[in-house]
């Protein structure tokens, strides 16, 4: 796994070295429940390769990033929300609130979502 960082936190779930509750896995991605849920349902998937933020994804990254898509399908339909619906949120860079900079699409459901997204959710700009 030579694209991996010692450091990243997402780097060590996918190495094993910290516990998560896994959902789904292949080659590519990951997908693990969420510690802090801010819907019923909430899945992180990740690339098992570590790419910090969106702007770093490359062409030679091009399946990675459509796993990572298609995962969502995926997963949703494990957790039995792929009919009723579910958000697939890509927080990116810090102004976006992005807390983990390995990059992670946020499926979240099980419930009527609102809109903004995550109302109550700010940060000062200072």
């Amino acid at each position: 796994m030579s694209d991996q960082h010692t450091d990243c936190l997402f780097c060590r779930i996918v190495r094993g070295e910290i516990p998560a509750a896994t959902v789904y896995r292949n080659e590519y991605v990951m997908a693990f429940r969420d510690i802090t849920p801010v819907a019923p349902e909430h899945v992180l998937i990740i690339p098992i390769k570590h790419i910090a933020t969106l702007n770093d994804l490359t062409p030679e990254d091009e399946a990675i990033a459509g796993q990572i898509m298609l995962a969502a399908g995926h997963v949703a339909g494990i957790l039995g929300i792929r009919e009723s619906g579910y958000r697939f949120v890509f927080n990116n860079g810090r102004d976006a609130l992005q807390s983990v900079f390995h990059i992670h699409g946020h499926l979240v459901g099980g419930k009527t979502m609102g809109w903004p997204p995550f109302p109550g959710i700010a940060r000062e700009h200072g």
